[in-house]
């Protein structure tokens, strides 16, 4: 079989799964990146507010082309963004039995999915949500929208129970519809680095017996990074130390706000954005994870997916996508209603003990077996055979 991949750009989360496909003797896979190769060399990121450059290969193993983007603005943030004159005529040249698109809103991808619906099956992957409200004519004006766009695909793999919900709403039926588990490198994030991690605990002076609770993404609006930290300011226990780890808008903000904390300046911790290699160890030095987002914008949250990886207890919004399939209250972390004080603090202060934290973590660490890299890929078999 041949299988067409498009997507914008080489992601960390995606390569993998393209190494694995790529191994499978019966598939001859081609990844179409639509961003342009200028995407390998201009690597500022706007949310984070620097220029990132990712430290584990993102382009080895497989089959790629990078299409020319002729957009006077390119990224993937906006609809002409991409724009791809020449990528029909390089997908139809490699003779595809399948296309597999990465995402709807752009140019170039929705023009690919107009051109070859009823000639060759389109599969549609997102992970899209309804869990924020659109208000207004709005909701209607998107409902037509998208029912018109997902009338172009064959098949759609959603990634999770939010995910499904948001394509039966806007007209895909169920048999269309299948599931591929949204998923990472399990394996690369459960691999021991206790070593590395003991050390960063050591140097931010957090002893073994403490409780290290971590956030780590963009520090941006829809995160709320700021719930986390005022509960840190009013929590009034001496053996709890909070890291956060990122960069972006709110980072001045963040930081000025917690060296007003006097009497916990030495339990609240900063670090700048940190490299994929880097990422298991802030995991396993933590004891619990939180993201307290709250939107609009917030999808599935594949950190929760690298945490739990780690084996570690998660504290996460009902904003976030995958809680509804990761956690399960009580079990391995807890879901709070977003933006809620009170539920957010009840939750949280049930996690702060290092033995319930122990075994939540082993729980997370045998839930997320089931939300594997291997998992997705025989879900992807299973349609082509």
């Amino acid at each position: 079989m041949n299988l067409a991949i498009v997507s914008t750009h080489p992601i960390q989360y995606y390569a993998p799964l393209f190494q694995l496909l790529a191994k499978e003797a019966d598939v001859n896979l081609k990844v179409f990146y639509t961003w342009g190769e200028s995407v390998l060399h201009d690597k500022f990121d706007p949310d984070f507010g620097k220029h990132i450059e990712w430290d584990i290969p993102l382009l080895n193993g497989y089959n790629y082309h990078f299409t020319k983007n002729t957009s006077k603005e390119p990224g993937s943030h906006h609809f002409k963004g991409i724009v791809t004159p020449n990528l029909i005529a390089e997908v139809q040249d490699f003779a595809p039995d399948a296309i597999l698109i990465y995402g709807y809103a752009y140019q170039g991808h929705l023009k690919l999915m107009r051109y070859f619906r009823g000639k060759i099956p389109i599969w549609f992957r997102g992970d899209s949500t309804l869990l924020d409200a659109d208000l207004g004519w709005r909701k209607y004006l998107k409902r037509l929208y998208l029912t018109w766009v997902y009338s172009h695909i064959d098949k759609a793999l959603y990634v999770g129970t939010n995910n499904r919900r948001y394509f039966e709403k806007f007209g895909v039926p169920a048999i269309k519809l299948h599931f591929v588990p949204h998923s990472i490198d399990n394996e690369r994030f459960a691999e021991d680095r206790q070593k590395e991690a003991s050390q960063l605990r050591e140097r931010l002076g957090i002893s073994a017996s403490e409780i290290l609770v971590l956030f780590a993404g963009k520090l941006e609006e829809k995160k709320n990074p700021f719930l986390l930290l005022n509960f840190a300011k009013g929590l009034g226990r001496t053996d709890v130390h909070f890291l956060f780890v990122g960069n972006g808008e709110l980072e001045q903000g963040l930081k000025a706000d917690a060296s007003t904390a006097l009497s916990i300046a030495n339990q609240i911790h900063f670090l700048d954005f940190q490299n994929q290699s880097y990422m298991p160890v802030l995991y396993q030095a933590c004891d619990v994870f939180c993201l307290p987002s709250k939107g609009p914008g917030e999808t599935w949250g594949l950190a929760v997916n690298e945490a739990m990886a780690a084996g570690k207890a998660v504290i996460v919004s009902d904003k976030v996508g995958c809680a509804v399939d990761l956690i399960e209250n009580g079990e391995n972390g807890f879901i709070f209603r977003s933006e809620n004080v009170d539920d957010f603090t009840d939750k949280f202060r049930k996690l702060l003990n290092k033995e319930p934290l122990k075994r939540m973590g082993e729980q997370s660490a045998e839930v997320i077996k089931n939300w594997s890299l291997q998992k997705q890929l025989a879900q992807l078999k299973a349609l082509w055979r």
